[in-house]
């Protein structure tokens, strides 16, 4: 998740740029950086580790100017965030530059072969081997035609920016997954990662698709796809202030997080695996592996949506590495004088790392010795600070006061401790982790795909939105689902909803059910797991004993599911996925049923009455 923006045009170069990476610097801390070319053809680059104000006081001690550049803040992903690593970057000759968001997966593979080439590299990054493989391809050529056949050596997710001196006055743009927008100016141009870091000097803009590549010059803007033919994209107008630009279209945050899911889960992800090995890369740890070995259990204390991706993390954690496990809400914890010591591991899991109850518990567990780690989505917050090790989730900013993008991407990283843990203390194979870490590098396109059932799921929400109670139904690892989904619609919609163990139904909840009571039910299955499909059976008998009593069943199934479907009023369905997993793409479309049903209600999405975003006070 990184921040990029590029700019010809009349106006001064240095300071519209940076302007643009103040409006960006959400999308990353670690780093930043500026290439400008001068007014003789001179190529020239500042760069500083940190925040963007080590970058302005670098430029403020070393002064530059140009007529056409690029910037970039970073999330570091390959490479440490050092000024070194820092974008931009170039070639070894020193002509070609390169500003880059995403990460490209064959990156190694390149570099063996350019530095067969005699090509001398100097950094850590995958983004250095864009730069040479441009400049390889550069020999008297267009620069888009050098990028062009660049980018069709490259495999993995990105959004470029690249010039080069062999070819003055020209800027580059290419995009695969990660977002580009075009800014059309009065005889000035622009590239950037998203609208805020255009909107105050243009309204008109274009958004690249995937294969995309973006010709800019001080003539305007020429667009061709990866194959060299012409192409065009539609014009937008844009009339949002500030703070609806920020929505980049979407009639609320929540939606726009929604939808930022696929993204969220990928630049979790990014730079944290190996696919070869299976191995996973875990930073500003300051846990050892022989620590991780040792822990006897592990306390994990979160608060509402984080405690609910807390407890899918028990069952992820137990069953991958047989670490025994206990979920705590922050707001308990210090209260009960847990058991805890040096061989206890407590997780800390919030998005804001300021939540107050949560950082009471982490004081309470390293009073007691224990060593704790961080899942958070902000850099330098208070609980990561005060953590032996951190996890960011890379989710981006999250607005809307329900967490969406955040719970994904805590999911996400839970996974990827559970699979840690599992390597430091010998339980499971390579073979497992591998085939567990290629399903998760496939769950952003599948969530992409239950995002476009968007229009199913709010005609569904267009025959609920009036009911005024409604269950969750989960069994497993789905139980904390159900209990997000009902959490979803109760704090925006304002209806009473309740998550429920699909098994405990006959000890009490069957009471509540009539011809008006709305049942959602967790029903998914993965075919290769027998637990998994044992569940299932389950599940699809409790949604018979809720269809026995009139109940309005509304399941969450998997593609080409049978029985479920034929035992259920509407069903949803999701693509499939190991069981550990399923519960990422589950909960997606029960947060759409809750958006679509609160918009129908006329509640406030974004700002539900008498919540707060982050819970800084007990």
């Amino acid at each position: 998740m990184c921040g990029i923006v590029g700019y010809i045009g009349p106006k001064k170069v240095v300071p519209l740029i940076l302007d643009g990476l103040k409006r960006l610097e959400y999308r990353g801390y670690d780093s930043a950086g500026i290439a400008v070319v001068t007014q003789n053809g001179k190529l020239e680059i500042r760069r500083a580790s940190g925040k963007l104000r080590n970058l302005e006081e670098t430029i403020r001690l070393s002064p530059l100017d140009g007529i056409y550049g690029i910037g970039h803040t970073r999330w570091a992903t390959h490479g440490r965030p050092t000024e070194e690593n820092a974008h931009p970057h170039r070639d070894c000759h020193g002509n070609v530059v390169v500003v880059h968001n995403g990460i490209i997966e064959n990156y190694l593979e390149l570099k063996k072969q350019l530095s067969e080439e005699g090509h001398r590299f100097i950094t850590e990054t995958d983004t250095e081997v864009i730069a040479h493989l441009v400049e390889k391809y550069s020999n008297g050529i267009p620069l888009e035609e050098a990028v062009r056949r660049a980018v069709q050596q490259l495999r993995g997710v990105y959004a470029l920016a690249i010039l080069s001196t062999h070819d003055p006055n020209k800027i580059v743009a290419a995009r695969m997954g990660p977002p580009a927008v075009i800014g059309l100016g009065q005889d000035e141009y622009f590239v950037a990662s998203d609208i805020p870091a255009v909107l105050y000097h243009t309204r008109d803009v274009f958004f690249l698709a995937d294969g995309d590549l973006a010709v800019i010059t001080p003539q305007g803007v020429r667009l061709l796809d990866f194959e060299g033919r012409a192409i065009q994209r539609p014009v937008q107008h844009i009339t949002w202030d500030p703070i609806l630009a920020e929505k980049g279209g979407f009639k609320h945050f929540m939606q726009k997080e929604i939808f930022e899911q696929p993204r969220a889960v990928r630049d979790t992800l990014l730079g944290r695996i190996s696919l070869e090995s299976g191995r996973i890369f875990l930073d500003e740890m300051n846990i050892t592996e022989e620590e991780f070995r040792n822990f006897r259990d592990i306390k994990i204390v979160a608060c509402g949506t984080s405690w609910h991706a807390a407890l899918a993390g028990k069952f992820m954690i137990e069953r991958l590495a047989g670490v025994p496990v206990e979920v705590d809400y922050g707001s308990e914890f210090r209260y009960r004088d847990p058991i805890v010591g040096p061989q206890t591991l407590t997780i800390l899991i919030s998005q804001s790392g300021e939540t107050a109850d949560t950082l009471a518990a982490q004081r309470e567990a390293k009073q007691k010795g224990s060593k704790t780690l961080a899942i958070c989505n902000v850099v330098g917050s208070m609980m990561t600070r005060e953590a032996s090790g951190t996890i960011y989730t890379h989710a981006g900013p999250e607005i809307g006061v329900a967490s969406t993008k955040a719970f994904t991407a805590q999911l996400t990283a839970l996974v990827l401790v559970a699979l840690y843990l599992a390597r430091v203390r010998g339980v499971g194979t390579e073979e497992q982790a591998r085939t567990l870490l290629h399903e998760l590098t496939r769950l952003p396109q599948k969530l992409e795909s239950i995002l476009q059932r968007d229009e199913e799921i709010e005609d569904l929400a267009r025959q609920l939105f009036r009911h005024t109670d409604f269950l969750y139904l989960g069994r497993g690892i789905h139980y904390p689902i159900a209990l997000e989904g009902a959490l979803k619609l109760k704090e925006i919609s304002y209806i009473h909803a309740e998550g429920y163990p699909a098994g405990e139904m006959k000890h009490g909840p069957n009471a509540l059910i009539d011809e008006n009571l709305p049942v959602v039910v967790l029903a998914t299955r993965d075919e290769a797991d027998p637990a998994s499909l044992l569940r299932y059976e389950k599940t699809v008998s409790n949604i018979k004993e809720v269809k026995s009593r009139d109940g309005i069943v509304i399941s969450v199934v998997t593609e080409g599911d049978r029985l479920a479907r034929e035992a259920s009023d509407h069903v949803i369905e999701i693509p499939p996925a190991p069981e550990l997993l399923l519960p990422i793409l589950e909960v997606v479309p029960l947060q759409l049923l809750a958006y679509h049903i609160a918009v129908r209600r006329g509640c406030d999405v974004d700002q539900p009455r008498n919540l707060a975003k982050s819970v800084t006070v007990e």
